[in-house]
């Protein structure tokens, strides 16, 4: 299983470019086969780009720093 706090730093770091649009991101949940499981919020719930910014930016940037890292998926 993922380690939170990891998880946690990587969507603090993401945070600032989503809240410059007025959106942000809460993690919801980190599954034990590796999927973490966010909601987007503000802007970001309900712009039609979103599933772009999930998996194109959240995902990919969590993925660099957490390899083991399956998926990241909106709730």
């Amino acid at each position: 299983m993922l380690d939170r706090t990891k998880v946690e730093e990587v969507i603090n770091r993401i945070k600032p470019y989503l809240k410059r649009d007025g959106g942000d991101v809460e993690l919801v949940d980190i599954t034990n086969d590796n999927i973490v499981k966010v909601k987007l919020v503000g802007a970001c719930g309900t712009c039609p780009m979103s599933i772009m910014t999930l998996k194109g930016g959240i995902e990919t940037e969590m993925k660099k720093a957490i390899p083991e890292l399956k998926a990241v998926e909106a709730v």
